[in-house]
């Protein structure tokens, strides 16, 4: 990209960027973004994201805390659930349709949001996605308050067991990377510690309240002036049996018992009958899995009225039916977390070449024989594995030709605008920006 043409639309002055010219910055942000993942310096790669994030507040798209709107749920539920959605590859690309449906539809209470394994296997840092999604803002013309949240930053009970402590630090470590990254939203999951040997629930729920608390006060030593981040718990390990009332208060209460910060959580993941990325059945396909809403229904109600927390979240949903998500705001879920059906639609698109899925296909086959499972058919394996595939070809799945993938985008775009409509979000612009007002976390730019 031409230094000049950046320079006529943005200027840099004693740390502080100004942009003198919208419409341009905006027709640059293509390059200026992809110039930006593909940098090879680590630090001038750090300095590009954070001029496009400087950029992207001075247009109006600020990052953002849900707190306020998720403290407002708690009082009433105002009938709709807020999709948080995960981007696994494309990242750019798929936020820009996210956007561009957001603006069709004046939706404001969506989420993007990473998971811990994700920024692992995708190859994306926090302050890389906050990036791309802030880029996307910016070409699509989004202004308002721009929710990015750090999904399943968990404690992986295999680490913690080896040690507990380097484990817990990891966790801290990724808690601070994002926080600087302009994630105001963490979902701390130490689900993966309850211990059902114990003969309480109280007492099986110990670790997990315990170490959520003492990660959630991290999280509070680390938030800029003026915003509150939300904070959300787990009690049930998705793919584990569903959650109870009993497990509940015994994790919300033991929290509140040990927590020493100031707000505490704003919701809680629970387990009603789904799994991470659907069960695949031999063929390939997604069996049908029976959701428990009735779970969902009475713990969110119980977490508003004894808690005031905003309602329960539902993991593992985007591979549901389609009938399925109009019942999420029926049960009073707060929030709904969403990741393998778009990968899905990205990797089955007729407008992906063969010759590029199959490619990616054999590197899996290659790089995690050693992960598949006896009896699995070739097709289970390559499903399982799939969302590997976006990290190692982050460069070639970004250089794919407009007429690859603005069909693939159009489809996307399809299944955000259901979404969207049966979660009952459309039109609730209005409402978040009257309630959620976002800070902007001024970053001095060292050149």
């Amino acid at each position: 990209m031409g230094f000049e043409k950046f320079t006529e639309a943005v200027e840099i002055k004693n740390g502080k960027v100004t942009v003198k010219n919208k419409e341009s910055i905006k027709n640059l942000m293509d390059e200026l973004i992809f110039d930006a993942v593909f940098e090879e310096s680590d630090d001038v790669r750090t300095k590009k994201f954070l001029i496009i994030k400087e950029i992207a507040k001075e247009m109006g798209a600020i990052p953002a805390s849900i707190q306020a709107l998720y403290e407002e749920m708690g009082r009433e539920f105002p009938g709709f659930t807020v999709p948080a959605i995960n981007i696994r590859g494309l990242t750019y690309d798929v936020a820009r349709a996210i956007f561009r449906k957001a603006k069709e539809k004046n939706v404001g209470a969506f989420i993007f949001e990473i998971a811990r394994s994700e920024i692992g296997y995708t190859k994306q840092r926090p302050l890389e996605y906050s990036a791309c999604v802030l880029a996307a803002a910016v070409r699509e013309g989004f202004t308002g308050p721009v929710f990015i949240q750090g999904d399943h930053f968990q404690i992986v009970r295999r680490h913690f067991e080896k040690d507990p402590e380097a484990e817990v630090n990891y966790v801290k470590g990724l808690i601070k990377e994002a926080i600087e990254a302009e994630f105001y939203n963490i979902d701390i999951d130490t689900s993966t510690l309850v211990d059902l040997s114990k003969d309480t629930v109280y007492e099986q729920q110990r670790p997990n309240f315990e170490y959520t608390a003492q990660l959630a006060e991290y999280v509070r030593s680390f938030e800029p002036e003026g915003i509150t981040i939300s904070i959300g718990g787990e009690i049930g390990e998705i793919g584990g049996k569903n959650s109870t009332p009993e497990e509940a208060r015994a994790y919300l209460d033991g929290f509140r018992d040990v927590y020493k910060g100031n707000k505490g959580l704003s919701k809680l993941s629970v387990q009603t009958g789904t799994k991470h990325g659907g069960v695949v059945l031999p063929d390939g396909s997604i069996a049908q899995v029976k959701i428990d809403f009735e779970t969902l229904r009475v713990l969110s109600e119980l977490v508003r009225k004894e808690y005031g927390l905003s309602g329960c979240v539902q993991h593992g949903a985007s591979t549901l039916p389609e009938e399925a998500f109009d019942k999420f705001p029926e049960t009073g879920t707060s929030e709904i977390h969403l990741a393998t059906g778009f990968q899905n639609i990205i990797y089955d698109s007729k407008a992906l070449p063969d010759d590029f899925r199959k490619m990616i296909y054999e590197y899996l086959k290659k790089e995690f024989r050693s992960e598949w499972k006896e009896g699995q058919t070739e097709e289970q394996f390559i499903y399982s594995t799939r969302k590997k595939g976006f990290g190692p070809f982050k460069k070639e799945w970004w250089s794919l030709p407009g007429q690859v993938k603005e069909p693939i985008m159009q489809e996307l775009e399809k299944k955000f605008d259901l979404l969207f409509e049966k979660l009952r979000v459309k039109g609730t612009e209005e409402l978040v920006k009257k309630i959620v007002k976002p800070v902007k976390v001024s970053v001095k730019i060292e050149l």
